[in-house]
């Protein structure tokens, strides 16, 4: 199939320039101000349109195996079509947790079966995530993106040191959700105004940072290529910021929510409640500062999907976790470029470029490479609507939230996924 989309605004040579892309099986195989058509061809004219790489998250939780009711591979990579991600990567907190060949060739089945996007799954750090006992991860090297005990922090140092040595010698990241469980306390949301203020638990950000503040020490003495996910606290960013100058090989996340939200902004409702939970104002700043200063490297949505049932307990009691895929652009589109906080260049590489070139998936639009791409209407207002989500949650802090810009195609490896 050959493609010919005219006339876009595009996201090539790390510019925004006017361009015609010519796909010939399934690649990019012009790049030009004018392209002529073949009879051959199928044109799509994206007047007063932009074309982006393929957006990549590389922190997505599609459940499957094993809690398909909140989520299938299918329909989360579905709802990744329908944010402009190409490719994205899954976390292993599923049953049974990838922790070896034969349990990770449960998940890559399904994801050859009915991922409609690219799908890239990690490998748990430990056995059953539980921190005793390393994974086999030699074994699932081949198949893996990366490491991750996603949704538990390991606890013991020992433990860390010995799967950093081990990634290593892989030559793997180790992506580590950063949590010391005897500072959480039964706390639910951020130990802040809001939680003294109406009786909550509330979850300190030295949980947090105290972990990260010793993995940057196990990564520099291992020299293993580590990546800190959903970074949410001030102390976070500044021991990563200290941790890239001292000659550390660290990366980090934050999610669309943590730059947009704080803790000022919660209502006693589930959708309002993930881990890390929303922090302060002061907080929020502090990744804004780390965006824009290169401490914080990419923007992943940590989607993580729950039935109605879970997320319908109010802020103590509900699951944790918001649904992200559908509307990370949109809404960092609205809420960062729109206002001038980064530029619409600095937002597409937080989410495609940068991701890339950590993780190893290339989606910049270039001749010879696959056609990885979404196309999106910048001037398109809508209010986020959870009912027309494509994903099974429908638990998200930006429902009813009036935002610009409209994801009109994605194309994998030159074939239409996503199309308004």
């Amino acid at each position: 199939m050959k493609y010919l989309l005219k006339n876009a605004s595009v996201l090539y040579e790390s510019e925004i320039k006017k361009r015609d892309l010519l796909i010939c099986d399934g690649k990019i195989a012009g790049v030009s101000v004018s392209i002529s058509a073949d009879e051959d061809t199928n044109v799509i004219d994206l007047n007063n349109c932009f074309i982006f790489p393929g957006f990549i998250d590389v922190h997505v939780h599609l459940r499957e195996p094993g809690f398909s009711y909140k989520e299938t591979i299918e329909s989360g990579s579905r709802a990744a079509a329908a944010g402009g991600y190409t490719d994205i990567c899954a976390m292993p907190n599923l049953k049974p947790v990838p922790d070896s060949a034969e349990h990770l060739k449960e998940e890559l089945d399904i994801i050859e079966r009915d991922a409609v996007v690219n799908v890239h799954p990690y490998g748990a750090i430990t056995v059953n995530e539980d921190g005793k006992e390393l994974a086999d991860l030699d074994a699932m090297a081949a198949d893996v993106i990366a490491f991750s005990d996603d949704g538990h922090g390991v606890q013991n140092d020992d433990m860390m040191r010995d799967a950093m040595i081990k990634a290593r010698s892989l030559g793997k990241i180790i992506a580590a959700h950063c949590e010391v469980n005897e500072l959480l306390h039964g706390g639910y949301i951020h130990d802040g105004e809001y939680a003294k203020a109406h009786g909550h638990r509330g979850i300190c950000s030295e949980s947090e940072w105290g972990q990260i503040a010793r993995d940057v020490k196990l990564a520099k003495e291992t020299g293993c290529r580590y990546h800190v996910c959903h970074v949410s606290t001030k102390e976070s960013v500044d021991i990563i910021r200290k941790a890239k100058a001292d000659g550390v090989d660290v990366t980090c996340e934050t999610g669309p929510h943590y730059l947009v939200l704080c803790d000022e902004d919660l209502i006693e409702d589930g959708r309002f409640k993930m881990n890390p939970p929303l922090r302060s104002k002061e907080d929020q700043k502090a990744l804004i500062d780390g965006i824009l200063d290169g401490t914080v490297d990419m923007i992943a949505t940590d989607h993580a999907p729950h039935s109605a049932e879970e997320k319908s307990k109010g802020l103590e009691k509900s699951a944790m976790g918001v649904v992200g895929l559908e509307t990370a652009f949109s809404v960092l589109y609205t809420e960062l470029v729109k206002n001038d906080i980064l530029t619409l260049i600095q937002l597409a590489e937080l989410m495609s470029i940068k991701p890339g070139e950590r993780f190893g998936i290339d989606t910049q639009i270039k001749e010879g490479n696959y056609a990885n791409l979404c196309v999106w209407d910048l001037s398109k207002k809508h209010t986020v609507d959870p009912d027309k989500f494509q994903t099974k949650g429908r638990a998200t802090p930006f429902a009813g939230r009036v935002v610009f810009g409209e994801c009109l195609l994605t194309m994998v490896k030159g074939e239409i996924k996503w199309k308004q």
